[in-house]
């Protein structure tokens, strides 16, 4: 996946777009755009095995600024809120007309 990202040029590192085999050192800024927001990182320590999730922070700081996850919090609002009940099954032609009733409003 991030290969895919580099060669997209979706990241880059100390404001360059970065190859994927691009060496990372200690203070460098890593950006990587996952539309429709873009998060910024800055290196602390680099490790030499792959670790988990939980242990990621201990490693790089997060840079995104506040006013990136608001824009991101403000698309998942504004989509339509509709909930199905698992295991209700498919919607009916009478559930489909009263979506359309909530949709046309």
């Amino acid at each position: 996946m991030a290969t895919d990202a580099c060669k997209k040029g979706r990241v880059s590192l100390n404001g360059e777009k970065a190859k994927p085999s691009r060496l990372v050192n200690v203070n460098d800024t890593i950006a990587i755009y996952r539309p429709p927001i873009e998060h910024t990182f800055k290196v602390k320590e680099l490790i030499k095995n792959r670790v988990g999730a939980k242990l990621v922070p201990d490693y790089l700081t997060d840079l995104t600024p506040q006013s990136e996850y608001d824009k991101l919090e403000e698309i998942q609002m504004s989509k339509v809120d509709y909930y199905r009940p698992q295991g209700t099954g498919r919607p009916t032609k009478r559930d489909r007309r009263l979506l359309d009733q909530i949709w046309d409003e």
